[in-house]
């Protein structure tokens, strides 16, 4: 069954992620033209403290600003 990680920062809001599940779906079934119910949508939510870009966490640059 075909699968999609998506990493990124917190959605607070549940309706945009029920619209990002359903719209990567969408594209996956229009790609392999399977079932539905075959494709996984894994959301992992990252906090600004778990990330590291260019050599220093996302909050530090953040706070940098």
């Amino acid at each position: 069954m075909p699968s999609v990680n998506i990493e990124g920062p917190k959605i607070e809001d549940v309706e945009k992620k029920r619209l990002l599940v359903k719209e990567v779906t969408d594209a996956l079934e229009k790609a392999y033209s399977l079932p539905r119910n075959v494709y996984v949508v894994l959301i992992k939510e990252n906090p600004p403290e778990n990330v590291g870009v260019g050599g220093e966490l996302i909050i530090d640059r953040r706070n940098n600003d």
